[in-house]
C-alpha cells in the first residue's frame, strides 16, 4: 500500500502544480532569511572565541614604565595568584613614520620587541615572510599576508635618520603592537615603557579582569602602570558589525517563517475542503484515514524539501558576502569569518518539519472527514456561511458584482482570515523596508541647496602626477577660482593613543566653518569645534571602551596631547575619528591635506570650476560630490530590498491561491451569474473586489506594526547611532501611499484568477454541474 500512497501523493503534486510552486517559493525565501539570520549569529563571536583560544591571547595586555618597575618586578608578577599565563616583560616603543607607508598616512608605530612569536600568551601568527632575527628588522601587524609578498624587505624610515627593514607580516589576536622587532633593536630604540601579556582564571567580565590585575600588580608602585587592554573590549568591537545586522535579520527571518506557515496552512486547508470528492474516492478504495494525511502531507512536503534546498544553497553563498560585510573595518586577525558548518543541515531537516507541522492540522480534517459524505459533498460552502453579510449587501446601492464580491469572503472565514494575515505580514515589510530606506538615505544625505565639489590630493585620489601647489596655495586657487563660496579641507594623520597599542586615523577639518559634505551628524553631545576635542563614531568608541566625556592622549611627532571626546558620531570607522585644525596644530606642523570640500554659490557651473581647478594643478582630482551610500548602508537597503520584494510577491502568491481555490469551488455560481446576464468584466470586479477590502484592512493593521518594528531596528543597530530627525520620516503621502500597498498586493495576486473565472465557458460548467 505504500506504493499506493506515494503515486496518489505524486499524483496530487502534478495536479496541483500552482500550489506545489507557491509552497516551494514561500519555503525558499523562508529558507535564505533564517540561514542568513543563523550566520550572522553564529559568526558574531564563535570565530573570534576559536582564534583568540587557538593563539593563547592575553586577557590583559598591560604597559608599565619603566622607570617605576623594573624587569624582574614585572616577570614576578606571573607567579601571583590568579595568573594562569604570562609572557614578558618586553620592551615597547613609539616610533613616528614621517611618510605614507604600506597603504597608511604618517604616523607612530608601536614596536615590542621579541624574539620569537611563540610564548604561554599570544601566541603571533606570521603571515607571510619570517621573523625578525637581526637589529634593522621588522614584523608588522597586518592582515596583507600573502598579498604583501611584495613590499617584503621594503626600508620603511622611522625618524632620525633610521630606519627598519619589513621582513614579514603576522597578526595578533590581542593587537598587543603594531610591530615586532629584535629585543636588541627595541633596547637600541631607547624604549618608554615595558610590555607584559596577562592570561587569567577568571577573566569572565571587566570587573574579574581589573581584579585580577590588581592582585598580578600588587606591591608596584602606584604610578607603575601606564595602560591596560581588555580582550573583551576588542571582542566588542569584534562582533559590533554583525550584531547591527542581526535585529534586521531576526525580523525578517521570522516574518518568512510566519508566512511560510500561514500560507501552507492555507494551501492544504484549501486542497483538503475542494478535494472532498477526491478524500472520498481515496478511502472508499480501500486507504486508511492515516494514508489519505499522509498523502497530503507528502504533497506539501515535496515542494518544500525543494525550496528548503534551494533556499539553503542560496543562503549559503549570500552569506559569505553579508558576513564580510558585516566585519569590514573590524580587527578580525586569524579569525576565519564564515557560517557555521552545521547551519545547511539544521535547516534542511528544521524547515521542512516545520510546514510539515504548518499543514498537519488542515490536513487532519481529512482524517475526520467520512467518505460517505466526502464523495457526496459539493464543492460550494455550507448553507448558512456568509448570508446575513450578503443579503445585507444586496440592499445597498452597491454595484451588484461589487456586493457579491465584498460579501464572498465571509463564505470561507478562515481562509480569509489567513489571506489576510499574509497580506498583513506583506504590508508590515514594506513599511518596515520604506522607513529603513528612507532612515538610512536621510542618514548620509546631508543637502543644503548647494553644489559641492570634492577635490582629492595626487597620493589620495591614485594620481601620480607630482603636485604644483603646496596646501595653502592649493587652498587659496580653490577659493580665488569663480563659483566657489566656502572651502574646507580634511588633513589624514595617523596618530598615536596612549594606552593602547594600535594607533588610529584622525580625519582634522579646518577651512570655513562649514559641516564638510562627507561629515555624519553628532548624535550624543557636540561636535569637536574647539581645540583639543574630538568626535567618533560609536564602533570606536566600543573598541577603545570610551564614552562621551572621557579623555584620550593623542601622539604624533614626538608629542603628546590630551583631548576630550565631546561627542558620538551617527556611523564611523572604528580606527577613525574626526577633530579640527587647531588640534591638529598642536600635534604636527604638517596639515596632511587629503581632501577639500569646495561649496559652489548658487548658479554656479560646476563642470567649469572643476575644469578650472584641474587645469591649475593636474594633480587633483575634482568631482561634484554626490551622497555615497557605499559600505554596509548600501548592503542593507539591497538586502532590505531583495526580501521586500520576495515577501510582498509571496504574499501576492497566498491570494492568488486562495482565489483560484474559490473560482473552483465557485464554478457552478459564476456559470449561473454569466447564465443570467454577467459579463466578464463584472466577474472581474467581483473577483478583484472579495480580496481588495482585506488588503485595505490589512494594510490599516499592518502599517503601526511596520512602524513600530522600523523604530525597534533603528534603535538596535549597534555600530549605527541615528538621529531623531532620521528615525522619523513618516509624513501623510507616505502613510497614504503604503495604505495602498496591501490593496497592490491583493490585487497582484487577484488579476490572474479573476480573468481566469471571467474566461470559465458558461455551457461547460453547467453541463459538468
Amino acid at each position: 500500500m505504500t506504493g499506493a500512497v506515494w503515486r496518489a501523493s505524486r499524483a496530487a503534486v502534478k495536479r496541483r502544480r500552482v500550489q506545489t510552486v507557491v509552497i516551494g517559493l514561500v519555503v525558499f525565501c523562508a529558507t535564505t532569511t533564517v540561514l542568513l539570520a543563523l550566520a550572522v549569529i553564529s559568526a558574531a563571536r564563535a570565530p573570534f572565541d576559536a582564534a583568540f583560544g587557538e593563539q593563547r591571547g592575553a586577557h590583559v595586555v598591560a604597559a608599565f614604565d619603566p622607570a617605576a618597575a623594573s624587569a624582574e618586578q614585572l616577570a614576578a608578577t606571573a607567579h601571583r595568584p590568579g595568573v594562569e599565563a604570562a609572557a614578558g616583560p618586553f620592551d615597547q616603543v613609539t616610533v613616528q613614520i614621517p611618510i605614507d607607508w604600506v597603504g597608511s598616512p604618517p604616523g607612530p608605530l608601536t614596536l615590542v620587541g621579541r624574539a620569537d612569536p611563540a610564548g604561554p600568551v599570544d601566541r603571533v601568527e606570521l603571515l607571510s615572510g619570517r621573523w625578525a632575527a637581526a637589529p634593522g628588522e621588522v614584523v608588522l601587524n597586518s592582515l596583507f599576508g600573502g598579498a604583501a609578498d611584495r613590499l617584503l624587505n621594503t626600508p620603511i624610515p622611522i625618524g632620525g635618520g633610521r630606519q627598519l627593514t619589513i621582513v614579514g607580516f603576522a597578526t595578533s589576536m590581542s593587537q598587543s603592537a603594531g610591530g615586532w622587532v629584535t629585543p636588541e633593536q627595541a633596547t637600541a630604540l631607547h624604549p618608554t615603557g615595558r610590555q607584559m601579556l596577562y592570561r587569567f582564571t577568571d577573566a569572565a567580565d571587566e570587573q574579574r579582569l581589573a581584579s585580577a590585575l590588581a592582585t598580578a600588580t600588587e606591591g608596584l608602585p602606584g604610578e607603575a602602570v601606564v595602560s591596560t587592554q581588555s580582550y573583551l573590549v576588542l571582542k566588542d568591537a569584534f562582533s559590533a558589525g554583525a550584531d547591527s545586522y542581526l535585529p534586521l535579520m531576526t525580523v525578517f527571518g521570522v516574518l518568512g517563517l510566519v508566512v511560510s506557515a500561514l500560507i501552507v496552512g492555507n494551501v492544504v486547508s484549501g486542497a483538503v475542503v475542494s478535494g472532498y470528492r477526491h478524500i472520498g474516492v481515496l478511502k472508499s478504495i480501500g486507504f486508511t484515514p492515516r494514508q489519505v494525511v499522509t498523502v497530503y502531507l507528502t504533497m506539501v512536503s515535496v515542494p518544500a524539501v525543494a525550496g528548503t534546498v534551494l533556499g539553503t544553497a542560496a543562503g549559503w553563498v549570500a552569506a559569505y558576502p553579508i558576513l564580510k560585510s558585516a566585519f569590514s573595518g573590524i580587527v578580525t586577525g586569524t579569525a576565519v569569518i564564515e557560517p557555521a558548518g552545521w547551519l545547511p543541515a539544521a535547516t534542511l531537516v528544521s524547515v521542512p518539519l516545520l510546514v510539515v507541522l504548518a499543514a498537519l492540522a488542515p490536513a487532519s480534517r481529512a482524517h475526520r472527514l467520512p467518505a460517505a459524505r466526502a464523495i457526496s459533498a459539493g464543492s460550494t460552502p455550507r448553507n448558512g456561511r456568509g448570508l446575513k453579510v450578503q443579503r445585507w449587501l444586496s440592499g445597498t446601492r452597491l454595484p451588484r458584482a461589487v456586493s457579491l464580491g465584498l460579501g464572498q469572503p465571509f463564505a470561507r472565514p478562515a481562509r480569509t482570515a489567513l489571506t489576510m494575515s499574509a497580506i498583513v505580514l506583506g504590508v508590515v515589510t514594506v513599511t518596515m523596508t520604506t522607513g529603513l530606506s528612507s532612515t538610512l538615505t536621510r542618514l548620509v544625505d546631508h543637502t543644503d541647496g548647494h553644489t559641492h565639489v570634492n577635490v582629492q590630493t595626487a597620493h589620495f585620489a591614485g594620481n601620480k602626477v607630482a603636485p604644483k601647489l603646496t596646501p595653502a596655495q592649493t587652498e587659496a586657487m580653490l577659493r580665488a577660482a569663480p563659483g566657489a563660496e566656502q572651502v574646507s579641507t580634511r588633513g589624514l594623520v595617523q596618530v598615536g593613543l596612549v594606552g593602547h597599542n594600535q594607533p588610529a586615523f584622525a580625519d582634522f577639518y579646518g577651512g570655513d566653518d562649514i559641516v564638510d559634505s562627507k561629515r555624519l551628524s553628532v548624535v550624543d553631545g557636540r561636535p569637536a569645534t574647539g581645540p583639543n576635542e574630538i568626535e567618533a563614531g560609536p564602533s570606536f568608541l566600543r573598541q577603545h571602551g570610551l564614552r562621551v566625556g572621557d579623555k584620550l592622549t593623542l601622539s604624533l611627532d614626538g608629542r603628546q596631547l590630551p583631548v576630550t571626546l565631546v561627542g558620538e558620531e551617527s556611523e564611523g570607522n572604528p580606527r577613525a575619528f574626526a577633530s579640527n585644525d587647531a588640534t591638529r596644530a598642536a600635534l604636527t606642523d604638517d596639515p596632511h591635506v587629503v581632501e577639500y570640500d569646495v561649496k559652489l554659490a548658487k548658479g554656479a557651473d560646476a563642470e567649469a570650476y572643476r575644469k578650472a581647478v584641474t587645469d591649475a594643478d593636474p594633480s587633483l582630482s575634482a568631482s561634484v560630490f554626490a551622497p555615497n551610500l557605499a559600505g554596509p548602508i548600501a548592503a542593507v537597503i539591497a538586502f532590505t530590498t531583495i526580501f521586500t520584494v520576495l515577501l510582498s510577491v509571496v504574499a501576492s502568491l497566498g491570494v492568488f491561491n486562495t482565489l483560484l481555490l474559490t473560482v473552483r469551488e465557485r464554478r457552478r455560481d459564476l456559470g449561473m451569474l454569466k447564465s443570467i446576464g454577467m459579463t466578464p468584466r463584472q466577474v472581474v470586479a467581483m473577483t478583484v473586489t472579495s480580496v481588495a477590502w482585506q488588503g485595505l484592512v490589512s494594510g490599516i493593521i499592518g502599517i503601526p506594526v511596520g512602524v513600530v518594528a522600523h523604530r525597534l531596528i533603528s534603535e538596535n543597530v549597534v555600530t549605527i547611532v541615528f538621529p531623531e530627525e532620521t528615525i522619523d520620516v513618516w509624513n501623510a503621502p507616505l502613510l497614504a501611499g503604503l495604505a495602498l500597498a496591501g490593496v497592490a498586493i491583493a490585487v497582484l495576486g487577484a488579476l490572474v484568477p479573476a480573468r481566469s473565472a471571467a474566461r470559465l465557458p458558461i455551457a461547460e460548467v453547467l453541463h459538468n454541474e
